[in-house]
């Protein structure tokens, strides 16, 4: 196979709201690529990249998915991920990998709740996007209210590419304002076909006056372009796509283009701009890794001469197999070949390479600098670790896990599910790092903790269709916090001898409360003559352990600080395991003098309805304790923002679909702990 080269690769992910439109935009994607001979439809359950039983079945992507394709010389390695807030991790961690993306957004709804939020973590990443407005076809289409909604909410700055010819029903086209060009897609070849004709004569001014604008926001980002424009000397389209790309890869502008996926209308277009305005590999600033033993930082520069650094950004278990998607940013790996896994301080074998295409494979003898692929072989290596070349270790970066925030009691239905549970929730935690199972000491129970509703209710499907595991199932608890009220102070003596060995250890522990969202910290206000320095780790991990688990239910202890006031030593029997186990005891009875409560898991949740229904729901809404943030309206559709605790949230869709006549909608995202 022929080798691509590093400034010809681009690594995008495309993200959205759920329902946007993303996997339809993938599937036109490979079908006028020539990746999939046919177009798969998500309402048919025949999608390509949805090709999970459940996500064919509910018509939504639950796992990102990852394919390659070819378009104008350039390779296209594409990952399509979730919208819906349960699966983030899917996003967050597919973000972390990728060097472009593409914000769908759908021209009724226009920036809803979830796109925020995938936007804002695709710019935490500093990955520059280009905005696709989908669906300008269906009523109630509005591409300039969503181009409002992007400045007003994403905080970005969109760069119109695009006009609309018609909305709604009447949409049969876009007019591009760099070529000043009319596009209209042929239905008969299913949009395969197009041809660019001159600009409708009832649009050719306001086609005019929008190149004058684009041209005008480009020149604040570029002097050539600046230069041009002031003395009025014609810009030739090479150097507007030049200019363009720097300022979206700069982060400075988001290219705005328009379209209808589901009537093939907008993915060529789309298409050219993701290899004219987004950044290849060598585009980017260099990934940035750690050496182990020095603390040096230093660069992974895309080369696939430089030592191998490479990123395990996701674990998938198919077919009982574990396969490892890997972000190469610089060497190369080849198959059957060692690696080096600097967090474990392990060598792993490479067994096989694989260029993925949703759940299908192609074996590859090696890959480069650039690439995302499929290993297998990896035993020990896990989500968010490293693999290098055992000469040059590097720590890349980890990704961040949410915690979860609720969960449900699992058990085994008959004997042989028992024997199979343990192994096949081992799989599906190191699938997904936001998934949790731990064993309640009071009752015996499984306790297994997730991101919300539909999280656990399609691990519990998995487990049922993918390893015939049947569990009965728990009403769903909350996962809450605790914390303290007041400051407290305890001091524990821990003098005792343990197999033949006489352990020592005192210290007198103060806790403070902190503001919400603080975290928790631990500092040492004593000199080393009190405890010698070598024991103040051991305090500072008994005062951590201790805070794993709290002194009113057991949930983990937040936003305190723990301060070290005073101890003893003795000289020789002083030891790590009683400093530790005296600290631990201290801030354990501490923590039942400072007055502890709980803190539950308060949601952002956002509401659209009528007008006529608007009483309704906001009386509901604060009989389960929520608070209004704001009332916006949008056409004839009221928007509801408000947070509301999850424990009162549980079953919400029924009684707003009740409430409103099954015509209220709503979206619901974790946002803080707090009480309530």
């Amino acid at each position: 196979m022929k080798k691509t080269k590093i400034n010809d690769i681009r690594n995008i992910g495309i993200i959205a709201h759920i329902d946007a439109g993303k996997t339809t935009v993938t599937e036109r994607i490979l079908y006028y690529t020539g990746r999939s001979y046919k177009i798969g439809e998500v309402h048919d359950g025949e999608a390509v990249m949805d090709w999970m039983p459940d996500e064919q079945e509910r018509g939504i992507t639950i796992t990102s998915a990852v394919t390659t394709c070819q378009w104008d010389q350039s390779e296209i390695q594409i990952i399509d991920t979730p919208g819906h807030v349960d699966f983030t991790i899917e996003v967050e961690r597919s973000l972390r990998v990728l060097d472009g993306a593409i914000g769908v957004f759908c021209a009724v709804g226009g920036v809803e709740p979830q796109s925020e939020t995938v936007w804002h973590q695709a710019d935490k990443y500093f990955v520059p996007k280009i905005a696709f407005i989908n669906k300008m076809d269906r009523i109630g289409a509005n591409f300039f209210g969503t181009i409002d909604m992007m400045k007003e909410r994403l905080n970005a700055v969109p760069l119109i590419l695009q006009l609309p010819v018609g909305e709604e029903d009447a949409f049969s086209g876009v007019v591009d304002l760099v070529e000043m060009k009319q596009i209209v897609w042929d239905d008969e070849t299913m949009g395969a076909n197009y041809t660019k004709t001159e600009i409708p004569e009832d649009m050719v001014d306001r086609a005019r006056e929008y190149r004058e604008k684009m041209i005008e926001a480009i020149s604040d980002h570029d002097d050539g372009i600046m230069e041009a424009y002031l003395s009025g000397i014609e810009i030739d389209e090479k150097q507007l796509i030049s200019a363009v790309r720097k300022a979206t890869i700069g982060l400075k502008l988001v290219p705005v283009l328009c379209g209808s996926a589901l009537k093939n209308k907008g993915i060529q277009p789309l298409l050219d701009s993701i290899v004219n305005f987004l950044p290849s590999p060598l585009d980017i600033p260099p990934m940035k890794g750690v050496v182990p033993e020095t603390d040096e930082i230093v660069e992974c520069i895309a080369d696939d001469r430089r030592p191998l650094a490479a990123l395990i950004f996701k674990v998938s278990m198919i077919e009982g197999r574990k396969l490892s998607y890997v972000r190469v940013y610089s060497g190369t790996m080849k198959a059957g070949s060692e690696v080096f896994n600097p967090a474990r301080g392990q060598k792993e074998k490479l067994s096989r390479i694989l260029r993925m295409h949703a759940n299908k494979k192609e074996r590859i003898d090696a890959t480069g600098a650039g690439m995302i692929v499929g290993v297998v072989g990896l035993k020990e290596s896990s989500t968010g670790e490293t693999l290098c070349d055992s000469k040059s270790p590097i720590l890349l970066e980890q990704i961040d896990f949410c915690k979860p925030v609720i969960s449900v009691a699992v058990e085994p239905k008959t004997h042989a599910d028992q024997e199979k549970l343990d192994q096949v929730l081992e799989k599906y935690m190191a699938e997904d790092p936001t998934l949790e199972v731990k064993q309640d000491e009071d009752t015996g129970q499984m306790i297994l903790s997730g991101m919300g509703e539909l999280h656990l209710e399609i691990i519990i499907s998995r487990m049922k269709r993918e390893f015939n595991t049947s569990v009965n199932i728990g009403k769903p608890q909350v996962v809450y916090r605790e914390t303290i009220k007041k400051a407290a102070e305890a001091s524990v003596v821990f003098d005792r001898e343990v197999a033949g060995q006489r352990h020592f250890g005192e210290v007198a522990i103060k806790l403070n409360p902190l503001g919400r969202g603080k975290g928790n910290r631990f500092r040492s206000e004593i000199s080393h003559e009190v405890i010698p320095e070598s024991f103040i780790p051991a305090v500072e991990k008994g005062v951590m352990e201790s805070f794993e688990s709290g002194v009113l239910l057991g949930y983990p202890v937040v936003d305190v600080e723990a301060v070290l006031k005073s101890g003893s030593f003795k000289e020789s029997l002083g030891t790590y395991l009683a400093y530790t186990v005296s600290a631990s005891m201290a801030c354990k009875e501490a923590l039942l003098k400072g007055e502890p409560f709980l803190l539950e898991p308060i949601m952002s949740v956002e509401i659209f309805v009528t007008e006529s229904f608007m009483g309704d729901v906001i009386g509901d809404l604060n009989s389960r304790g929520g608070e209004i943030e704001s009332l916006n309206s949008k056409a004839d559709t009221q928007i509801i923002k408000a947070t509301a605790p999850l424990s009162k949230m549980f079953g919400y869709s029924t009684s707003l679909r009740s409430a409103t006549q099954g015509r209220g909608t709503f979206s619901m995202q974790f946002s803080h702990f707090d009480q309530r």
